[in-house]
Order: C-alpha cells, then structure tokens, then sequence
C-alpha cells in the first residue's frame, strides 16, 4: 500500500495561544510544547513525520530556539517524539489513540481485523484490467512530461470540453484505431465511461427524453446512471448476433424511446459481436426516429481472433455518441475517458471536470504511443490467457459450454440446470475464488443459470488452479 504520511511535517501550523485553560497565559515553552502535543493527538501531525528542527521551528514561532529545544526534549522524554543521531526527530510510531477518536465507537483500527471471507485468491471477477501490469513508470512520465509541458497560462484557464491536446490525442487515437469520424471539437474528456454517461442522459432529458433502450442482459452501472438522470430503461433482448434490432424497433412503438445504450464491439457480458446486418438495422433505426445511440466501447481494443470491427460511429457519426475510458484498457485508478459526440449534441459542461495535469499526461501518454505499446501487450498477454482458461476448463468440465467470441477479458460459463450459479458465487466466496452470476446483470428469469468468468486480473500461474476449484464447487 502506498505510504500516504507525509515525510516532513514542517508545514503543520501550530497555534501557541490556542490551547485550553490556563495553558494560554503559562510559560511560553509550556505554551509550544502543548501546542506540538496537540497537533499529533489531532492527527496534523503523524505517526514517522519529522518535525521541523528547532532553529526553523523558533524562527516560524518568533521564539527563542531554547524554548524550541525544551519543548523537544520533554516530549522525547514522554516518548512522544523520538530523537536519534544523524537524523531528524519524528513523531513516535506508537501512539495512545487520538484525542479525535476517543468516544467514537469502533474506530478503525491500525491493523483491521480478518474478514469473515478469506481474501480473494483466484480473482475471476468481470470488468477487472490485469493491474499487476498498470503502466506505473510510463504514466509518471507522462505526468512529468505533460506537467513540464504545460504553458503557464493553461494553468488557470477553463477547459469546459477537456484539454485541447488531449481532445486533439484522443481524436487521432480513436481515428486510427477505431476507425472513427473524430473531430477534437467533438470529444469531452471525463473522468470516465461512467461520468460520459451521465453528462449525455442529462442532456438527453434536457431535450425531453425520458426513456432509454438498453441491452439485456448488461452492465448495470450505467443503467443505473440514466435512471438516476431521469432516464427510465426498458430492456431490449440480446442474442448471439448482439442487441436484437427487431425488438428494438419493437419497443420503440410502444414507449417512443428515441435513445440506445449498446456495447457494438463486445457486448458485456454475453460476449456477442453486433452482427453487420444489424449494425446497419441500428443505425437506420436512428435515422427512422431521430433517435441518439449511445456505443460504449468500454473493450473493443481487445479481439484475438482478427482486427478489432471498426466502431459503430463510423456508419453514422450524426447518430452515435462514442464513449469509452482507460478504466478496463489500463487501470480505473487513473479516472479518465473520452466522448466522441454528435455535432448537434453538446453536454453542459461537467461540475468536475478531469484534473488538468492528469489529461496533459494523457495527451503525452496517447501521442508517444505508450498507449497503444501497453495495448499490444496486454492483447498479447490476455489471448495466452484466455487460451489457457479454455484448456482448464476444457479438462476439468467439458460437459459445460462456454459462450463468447474471442475478444475482451471474459466469457460466459453456462451450468447444469441443477447448479444454481449463486450457490457457487456463495461458495466460492469462502474459498477465496471470487465469481460472478450472470443474473447480476439481467432480471430475466428464462436464461440458464451462467457465471461470468473475468480473466483481466487473474493470475496467470493460478488459472489451472482456479478452473479446479471452481470444477469441485460445480460437481
């Protein structure tokens, strides 16, 4: 975990006139000594930080160094402080709990106690990047060199839609690799897929819509997002061949819903690729109802078996917003991605936009082509993955069929009719093997019970183990 404490501690502001009682009017090393006691019982000052020395603490208090000293000196002897040769004096490590915590009830403690479930071990869990192999040394680069970059200027001036070279790099990134009509003056950066959406279903119930077709089954979160923006979802059936147009077509006679959310490239999480005659039947669909589709791309740089199918916004750049993120193509931690949106279509800016420099570093990350290095990569790496998730399971349940076409980082284990798939999520969980059933995703009741199996984050010389595990929990 990475140490959050701060090193120095010299700039933690100490009042010397604040304390309580009669402590205000007694002797001026009395005064900072307590006003240092109080400051690390509050928590300003931590457990390693040092403190300042005491010539600079003198100086910033305006009092003798000999008060400084003192004050020191009588904390090191109650073992609040440390002091040692050759090095700065620090806050103990071992502290009474904090005058803060005291009267809270169950406070956090400094080592938590074990859970109930053991920690996962076998991490099979959809939507999950392999985070061992987040591009650390490469993003801080790019957050130096977009840092060192950036103009002066830029650093106080508003940017509603997103840096412009980092609109300008998604733009190109997303043209080369998307086959998208990409336009910088079209793209928004967000925080991510999540925050896209949100900023579209508002403007979408801005303009009076109140409904929105969504594939079932599908990733709940951005259903979730729409409705909490005034959007109601109305589930549309997917197949093998994606989203069924028919249906759709359907169902906007009877709402008058003029808006889609579909996942084109990869539907999650059945695994199907929208087939072309349906790619065509969506967008005339939208010509027919002046009707806005939503294409979340959240894994489309991910397909083993050929080149990935261009995006669906290239048949109709009028119709199709485009929205996609980092968070599964290199790690949510960053909080960032990108709306390629409809020339008629713009979001009123977002309350919180993405941090300046982070999108600076994004643009240097897009435009050195680390981005598409780490995409390569990790294609590479989750194809062998893949493969050998399929061997496993080929060996250790080859009754049961696995759906999905190659691409992304998971697929689609169906159980036998007597295996409710929550008794082997339930199960599993006790055995550190994180699972997922497909009936997360959907409330249909007439598929067969499936678990999601995700292999972004698992690792590779657990997978055959993981298969085994799992196969003992289904039989």
């Amino acid at each position: 975990m990475q140490n959050t404490r701060p090193i120095l501690a010299w700039e933690t502001l100490l009042d010397v006139d604040s304390a309580s009682g009669s402590d205000v009017a007694g002797p001026l090393r009395d005064r900072v000594e307590n006003a240092l006691r109080r400051a690390i019982d509050e928590g300003r000052l931590s457990p390693g930080a040092a403190v300042p020395p005491s010539r600079t603490l003198a100086e910033t208090l305006g009092v003798s160094r000999w008060v400084v000293t003192e004050a020191y000196g009588q904390l090191v002897a109650e073992g609040v402080l440390e002091a040692r040769t050759g090095s700065a004096t620090r806050v103990a490590e071992r502290q009474e709990m904090p005058e803060a915590t005291r009267g809270i009830e169950n406070p956090v403690p400094r080592d938590p106690a074990p859970a109930s479930a053991p920690p996962i071990r076998y991490d099979l869990r959809p939507g999950i990047p392999d985070l061992r192999a987040t591009p650390r040394s490469r993003w801080a680069a790019a957050l130096r060199a977009g840092l060192a970059d950036l103009p002066d200027r830029e650093l106080a001036a508003a940017h509603p839609s997103g840096y412009a070279p980092a609109r300008e790099a998604v733009a190109a990134y997303l043209s080369r690799s998307r086959h998208a009509v990409a336009d910088a003056t079209r793209i928004t950066i967000t925080h991510g897929a999540t925050d896209g959406m949100g900023l579209l279903a508002r403007e979408l119930h801005r303009r009076g819509h109140r409904t929105i077709l969504v594939e079932d089954p599908s990733w709940p979160r951005l259903r979730i997002v729409a409705e909490d923006n005034g959007l109601r979802p109305i589930p549309v059936p997917v197949d093998g061949d994606g989203i069924d147009t028919g249906q759709l077509r359907s169902l906007t006679s009877g709402t008058g819903a003029r808006a889609t959310l579909v996942t084109p490239a990869h539907q999650f999480p059945l695994g199907a690729a929208l087939a072309p005659a349906r790619r065509e039947e969506l967008v005339r669909w939208a010509r027919d109802h002046d009707a806005l589709v939503i294409e979340d791309d959240y894994d489309a740089e991910f397909r083993y078996d050929r080149r990935p199918v261009p995006a669906l916004q290239r048949l109709a750049p009028d119709r199709v917003a485009l929205i996609g993120s980092l968070s599964k193509s290199v790690s949510p931690a960053l909080g960032l991605g990108w709306m390629l949106l409809p020339p008629d279509i713009a979001p009123a800016p977002s309350p919180s936009t993405p941090s300046l420099i982070d999108q600076a570093a994004l643009a240097h990350f897009v435009t050195q082509g680390d981005f598409e290095r780490h995409l390569r990569a990790s294609r590479t790496r989750f194809r062998r993955r893949r493969q050998r998730l399929l061997d496993a399971l080929t060996i250790e349940l080859p009754e049961l069929s696995v759906a999905g076409i190659s691409a992304g980082m998971h697929l689609v284990l169906t159980l036998p009719s007597h295996v409710p798939a929550s008794a082997v999520v339930d199960a599993g969980a006790s055995e550190g093997l994180a699972l997922t059933s497909l009936r997360r995703y959907t409330d249909a009741t007439d598929r067969p019970d499936a678990l999601v199996l995700g292999y972004g984050d698992l690792d590779d010389a657990l997978v055959e183990e993981a298969v085994a595990r799992l196969a003992a929990l289904v039989r």
